[in-house]
């Protein structure tokens, strides 16, 4: 069931609502059994033939996180690695073994047969939050111990598919906590706005872009300067509104119910390096990455060159954990080395007194990170190697700078000019450039000119937070919050949920489902 249907907006949605607070009313432990209920539901429409699997990943984990608590140290520690292992087995299987099987093959020259699993939806982000919450539990972290709540934490729809990948301390006390329960106008009015900010995101431009960006990637066939670029541009902006689209609805839909899902997007092409790029992309996985791989290999206590490999074996494995494929371990690898760069790069900026804080630096560094990440995008959305490679050639102005003709005719004496220049300068496709670079251009301004959705939110609610960890109310956030839009902000929601609800005839699922 997709968030942008018709089944799940006229449907699912409501009646899950309503029978939430209606039965809240009697009992809060009934509530959060029939939201966990409704979210197995909403699983089991994808293919009910892995429900099984999911509750046994949740029932061993709450086993095993119990024991992590209780047991004394020496055995703590077995059952945390044995429990860390058996989710990794589980996940390794069903998501790389058809991988590994066939690099096998590929390195031995003998032809292995494959498995052919079906890879369960949602597994990579289920495993990690357990995997989370099983280390908190060794940790002495985790205070909440029923299974009702664990099994809601879990399975919480609007995070189960795609993320965020959650922590236990920002969920678990709000699914305990009397005031989710209440039905809150101001939550409704505010989750509603969330959720059609990203609904509008997927719908009309993430879906939109995806018509430009297939082609290139489909077929590339040595695409020269400007088509290459235009076809990148668009999957970046595409895979850039779908995500920041489905992350948006997610906290709407969850803010629906009272509860706050932490801030997984935050603008990430504004990003002035690639730290920064990755502290607003995917935040939450970032998030993970740090505190259970990059910190406990030693991050950066153990001098540069530790360091150093400490983020390039977190990247590697973040690419792999996207995908069971080489050109995800390339894209993983980039972005290793750009870290690894950076890192570098301010170290020796700080020492030389260079102004790194200068406005004319910043936008320069950004438009220079925006160019790297759209190089590494080409390997995370080509189908092999040899595409991406045939592409990035593209990109670098290896296969020529042809316009197309339609546009080279309208140049007049102009086109001459040009032509003179020495290189075969226009093709055939007019039409289609023009559209591309249309699109891209709206999604450009879109996405580096106007505010994001915490930034519009904030501007109507400043109490609202996003922030991980909002779940503890405190200061601003314990008060009652007002919800004060204008007439203006309400007309154009109603728009922009017209609009959307006229662009659903034909659904399409967010690109994160694939991971």
């Amino acid at each position: 069931m997709l968030f942008n249907s018709f089944p799940f907006l006229l449907g699912y949605l409501p009646v899950t609502l309503l029978l939430f607070f209606a039965l809240a009313r009697r009992s809060q432990a009934w509530a959060a059994a029939w939201l966990a209920l409704a979210s197995l539901v909403f699983y089991g429409w994808w293919d009910y033939r892995y429900i099984p699997l999911l509750l046994a990943s949740v029932g061993f984990n709450y086993v095993c996180g119990l024991r992590c608590r209780a047991a004394p140290q020496p055995v703590r520690k077995r059952w945390l690695t044995g429990a860390i292992a058996v989710n990794l087995l589980l996940l390794a299987y069903m998501k790389y073994a058809d991988f590994f099987l066939a690099s096998a093959a590929a390195l031995s020259g003998r032809p292995l047969p494959l498995l052919h699993v079906v890879l369960p939806i949602g597994i990579s982000f289920y495993t990690f939050t357990q995997i989370a919450f099983l280390v908190d539990s060794y940790q002495g972290k985790v205070r909440e111990s029923r299974f009702i709540h664990y099994l809601l934490f879990v399975t919480y729809f609007p995070h189960l598919i795609a993320g965020p990948v959650l922590h236990h301390k920002e969920m678990m006390p709000q699914f305990a906590a009397r005031r989710t329960y209440a039905p809150l106008a101001e939550n409704f009015a505010v989750g509603s706005a969330i959720f059609l900010i990203g609904l509008a995101k997927k719908v009309l431009l993430a879906d939109n872009l995806a018509a430009y960006a297939s082609p290139l990637f489909a077929a590339p066939d040595a695409p020269s300067l400007l088509p290459a670029w235009g076809g990148v541009l668009a999957y970046a902006f595409q895979l850039y509104f779908d995500f920041s689209g489905y992350s948006d609805m997610a906290i709407g839909l969850s803010r629906l119910f009272g509860v706050r899902l932490p801030l997984n997007f935050n603008s990430p092409y504004k990003a002035a390096n690639i730290i920064d790029f990755w502290r607003r992309w995917h935040m939450t996985l970032s998030r993970f990455l740090r505190d259970y791989l990059y910190l406990p290999l030693g991050g950066n206590r153990k001098g540069p060159l530790r360091r150093h490999v400490n983020l390039m074996t977190t990247m590697l494995l973040g690419g792999l954990w996207h995908g069971a494929g080489w050109n995800f371990v390339i894209w993983g690898g980039l972005h290793g080395l750009y870290l690894t760069v950076n890192h570098g790069w301010l170290a020796l900026a700080t020492r030389l007194g260079f102004p790194l804080q200068a406005r004319l630096w910043r936008w320069l560094a950004a438009a220079l990170t925006f160019v790297a990440v759209c190089y590494a995008w080409v390997f995370f959305r080509a189908s092999d190697t040899a595409t991406a490679l045939d592409i990035v050639r593209g990109m670098s102005g290896l296969h020529g700078l042809a316009l197309p003709d339609a546009i080279g005719n309208r140049l007049g004496p102009a086109r001459l000019w040009l032509e003179q220049l020495g290189m075969g300068f226009f093709a055939g496709g007019g039409a289609r450039f023009i559209e591309t670079w249309s699109w891209v251009l709206l999604a450009a301004l879109l996405a580096f000119a106007c505010p994001n959705t915490q930034e519009i939110v904030r501007r109507f609610e400043p109490a609202f937070d996003f922030v991980p960890g909002a779940a503890v109310a405190h200061g601003a956030l314990a008060r009652r919050l007002v919800w004060q839009p204008t007439r203006a902000w309400a007309l154009l929601m109603g728009l922009c949920a017209l609009a959307c609800l006229l662009s659903l005839s034909r659904p399409t699922d967010f690109l994160y489902f694939q991971f």
